[in-house]
């Protein structure tokens, strides 16, 4: 049963007899969208694109300027630097890195203990490891710790919003944090500071000290028992004093940790630690704000901009390498490691493997995908500078030319590959891992060919064996090829290739360009080789981009033909949850799953594809189903929406790529322990009784038997409809057609041999769940007809041996009313607070709670960044049937 149709009939069934029904509960009818609906419809389509945009101009800008800092230091200079850093510094910026990412869990920890949430301390430190190394290295939406985070808590029953929750908790304690430990360094040493900025240190000192005391007024109001601090209508629950101080401590060791493994391995500079603390942390909150994935030049720009006025900017240089190298790219080798054995191990105890080796298995997609990604990056990096003399003079005594250039140029297209490859990945794509394989493979080996890459050739095999021991992990059937890359993968995909031109315009500063070097080929000329590959990475990366921008549109619209609709109630009949035989009205278009078991069921409205319930066979064929849907929205450039999932299924869906937002609770009731004894039940009982003497009799129509009743089950709808002023619905709710009445079952009250009142009744072969659809009744009907036949439907449902009757969704019920609750929460309490007389929210649940069901959640399931309110208001326009489009009267 859907939400709207009970809750446009119930404003009968609290009526009292003889009084005139209240107005129609629903308001779906609305006009179509005004002007601020359309522009901020705009907004949010362009919304990404601007963002690739801003990111791109952002990145252009970050390495012009550093390209003016570093204009007099040499590529020969850096490397010689770079192979004289002792090993005691880059041991012990290791042990620094150990100890940061040791902090780094502090951070989950308080924010479970914040939610009250208990999860096993090995759990919350594999699950903060793998996020952050992921998050710190690849820093971009599809693959940041957020969606580790929710991949692994949400298996562990977390409600989404609880995810967030944590999330949000993170990123602001975060925040926080990195402005107090700055404001330290600026209190501590603001005269180091200053100078580089030209700023008087009272100033600087001024500053810091303003920042401690707005975070210590936070301290204060906590321990102050005032945890509730709000703005604007918008609060936030303050954790305890104990858990502020064990966060603050956290971040105060992660900042200053992760602060030391770049300053052990900088030079000797003027600037003492706590100052150098506080522009670090400058530096980190630029890279972030920026949105470049991994802050990559920006935070660059500014460590050379104030460290290197005081020190050698090749050792500076050097110190960043290596910095990223030791902070960045070995935490995700010990992560792909870590996971790869883990799920090695699990494999190998099967289904006694303990929660610690299931948890590896649940991150092993994207940490591999982040690993995939970064040595894709690797690959067109090192397409753009020179290998060793050594190591070419070597290869010159025994490989021919030609090869060693062939290896040099397909390796760097191999790179742009992985990093396509890369996303797939992430969402568990089989063709993924085999396309993964096959290029890591062949990468490895063009490694040894183009330049005896030793180091090279370890992380690719690394790679590759990491890929075999976690196959069964890319299990879900959907091509690479189909998929399109969003505007994160994008910048990604522009970050690297920016970043590799202005390294091969620094590498080669000292070569003149002529038009020859592209034509020279000789094992010692690597200007002309690296142009060589820097040409075809670009080549390719601007077709990808401009295929996945450009591409035609995919996916169908329209009614299905009378063959998909008998093969959808074919499969329909043999699942469990009987609101799918809403597909029999034909509105909606149909996606099938490759396997034809599944399919799913969706109209399209504005830039929404909007699915109907989960995917409708058997589990097995959800994920690519999922996939193939998502991926089809993205491709025609809109959004994909699931209306009504399932919270056991929330994991596919995030999967996916979509963000869940509670829309509601499901009313279920346990039929085999319903009946009308007992107190909680005397009110039904006796409404049962007086409509038994008021002369209302239930009985059961078999389809059969609906056709013969027809024109008057259809006088008693139009009857409803013309009272009502009101118009049949679509999508989510059925409408009086004599074709869709006729396959159903249809419950009926009579009086005096009449029908008064009728409900279609939905059920499948398996009978395990049973619902209602359309509900009419008529103008003379006594108070409580309907009620007596909800009623009468469940004990004869009873009987019949059903287990299940679904009542239907209460919509925006059961949010959450926390301070600390997510903004959609609030902005849906908002909703029913003030649309309680457009519809009937409060009466809806009302009525369904007398039956005393078990409450089920039910949430709307939106392609990430996308904004729920818009959604939402595109699957009313849906249902209301209110504008031309797929579905539609």
């Amino acid at each position: 049963m859907t939400d709207t149709t009970l809750s446009a009939q119930t404003s009968d069934l609290n009526e009292p007899a003889g009084q005139a029904p209240a107005p129609s509960a629903t308001r779906l009818d609305q006009p179509p969208p005004g002007l601020r609906q359309r522009i901020a419809e705009f907004a949010s389509s362009w919304k990404p694109l601007l963002s690739l945009g801003i990111g791109v101009v952002v990145l252009v800008l970050v390495w012009v300027a550093i390209s003016h800092l570093i204009g007099e230091v040499n590529y020969d200079d850096v490397v010689d630097t770079l192979h004289a850093t002792p090993l005691s510094a880059i041991a012990a910026a290791i042990g620094f890195t150990v100890l940061s990412f040791l902090s780094l869990s502090i951070y989950d920890y308080s924010a479970l203990q914040y939610l009250k949430k208990r999860v096993p301390y090995p759990l919350v430190a594999l699950t903060s490891f793998c996020a952050y190394a992921v998050g710190n290295t690849a820093g971009f939406g599809p693959l940041t710790g957020g969606a580790i985070r929710f991949r692994f808590y949400g298996r562990m029953g977390f409600e989404p919003a609880d995810v967030a929750k944590v999330v949000a908790f993170i990123t602001v304690a975060f925040g926080l944090g990195l402005a107090g430990v700055t404001a330290l360094g600026l209190v501590f040493d603001p005269a180091d500071v200053a100078e580089p900025i030209g700023l008087p240190p009272f100033v600087i000192a001024g500053i810091g000290a303003a920042i401690l005391a707005a975070l210590g007024a936070l301290c204060l109001a906590s321990a102050l028992g005032r945890r509730r601090i709000g703005f604007r209508g918008i609060a936030v629950e303050l954790p305890s004093p104990r858990i502020m101080a064990a966060q603050f401590i956290g971040t105060l060791l992660d900042v200053t940790t992760s602060a030391a493994v770049l300053w052990v391995l900088l030079p000797q500079t003027d600037l003492g630690f706590p100052a150098f603390v506080a522009i670090y942390a400058v530096a980190i909150g630029l890279g972030v704000a920026s949105h470049v994935p991994a802050g990559v030049g920006v935070f660059e720009a500014v460590i050379v901009a104030v460290v290197g006025r005081t020190a050698s900017i090749d050792e500076v240089l050097s110190a960043l390498f290596l910095y990223r190298l030791i902070y960045y790219a070995l935490p995700l080798l010990a992560a792909t490691g870590t996971v790869s054995v883990m799920e090695l191990r699990g494999a190998a105890a099967g289904a006694r493997s303990s929660r610690v080796l299931r948890a590896g298995a649940r991150l092993a997609p994207r940490v591999l995908s982040a690993f995939t990604l970064v040595m894709g990056t690797v690959l067109v990096l090192s397409g753009v500078t020179p290998a060793a003399d050594s190591h070419l003079d070597l290869l010159s005594q025994f490989m021919p030319l030609p090869i060693v250039e062939g290896a040099h140029f397909i390796e760097s297209v191999l790179g742009l590959g992985l990093i396509v490859i890369a996303r797939g990945l992430a969402h568990r794509l089989d063709g993924a891992w085999w396309a993964a394989v096959v290029s890591v493979g062949v990468a490895a080996i063009l490694s040894l060919l183009k330049a005896i890459a030793i180091s090279e050739f370890l992380a690719l095999s690394l790679l590759f064996l990491a890929l075999l021991a976690t196959r069964r992990e890319f299990s879900r059937p959907a091509s690479l090829l189909h998929q399109t890359l969003t505007p994160g993968w994008l910048l990604a995909i522009a970050t690297v290739v920016i970043s590799a031109i202005a390294v091969l315009f620094f590498v080669y500063s000292d070569v003149d360009y002529s038009r020859e070097l592209w034509w020279q080929f000789e094992f010692s000329e690597e200007a002309p080789r690296s142009l060589r590959a820097i040409l075809g990475v670009v080549i390719a990366a601007g077709a990808l981009g401009v295929w996945s921008l450009l591409r035609p549109p995919k996916g169908k619209t329209g009614r299905p033909s009378a063959a998909e609709l008998a093969e959808a109630t074919a499969i329909l009949a043999h699942q469990s949850h009987p609101d799918a035989n809403l597909v029999r009205l034909g509105d909606k278009t149909l996606l099938f799953s490759e396997d034809r078991k599944a399919f799913i069921m969706y109209g399209r409205q504005a830039h929404s594809w909007v699915a109907l319930f989960d995917p409708v066979g058997p589990r097995s064929s959800w994920p690519g189903l999922v996939w193939q849907f998502v991926e089809m929205a993205q491709a025609a450039g809109g959004r994909a929406v699931f209306y009504q999932v399932q919270p056991q299924n929330l994991s596919l869906y995030a999967d996916a790529g979509l963000q869940p937002f509670k829309l509601g609770e499901a009313a279920h009731v346990d039929l085999a322990s319903f009946d009308l004894k007992g107190g909680k039940r005397a009110s039904l009982r006796h409404a049962f009784n007086r409509a038994q003497r008021d002369g209302l009799i239930f009985e059961m129509l078999a389809p059969a038997d609906v056709a013969r009743e027809m024109d008057e089950l259809q006088a008693v709808s139009n009857v409803w409809l013309a009272e009502r002023k009101a118009r049949e619905k679509r999508f989510s709710i059925g409408a009086f057609e004599r074709d869709y009445v006729g396959a159903l079952p249809v419950a009926v009250v009579r009086r005096e041999g009449r029908i008064v009142a009728f409900a279609t009744v939905m059920t499948t072969d398996l009978k395990n769940e049973v619902t209602v659809d359309l509900m009419r009744c008529a103008s003379d009907a006594p108070g409580g007809t309907m009620e007596f036949l909800f009623t009468a439907l469940l004990l004869h449902l009873k009987d019949e041996g059903y287990r299940v009757f679904d009542l239907g969704m209460a919509p925006l019920s059961g949010l959450s009313e926390s301070p600390a609750a997510p903004f959609w929460h609030k902005l849906a309490r908002t909703v029913v607070e003030h649309g309680e007389r457009f519809y009937n929210f409060n009466g809806l649940r009302a009525f369904k709670a007398k039956f005393q069901p078990e409450w089920q959640p039910r949430y709307l399931a939106v392609s990430g960044g996308a904004s729920p309110a818009l959604a939402l208001a595109d699957v009313t326009v849906l249902i209301s049937g209110g504008l031309k489009g797929v579905v539609g009267k």
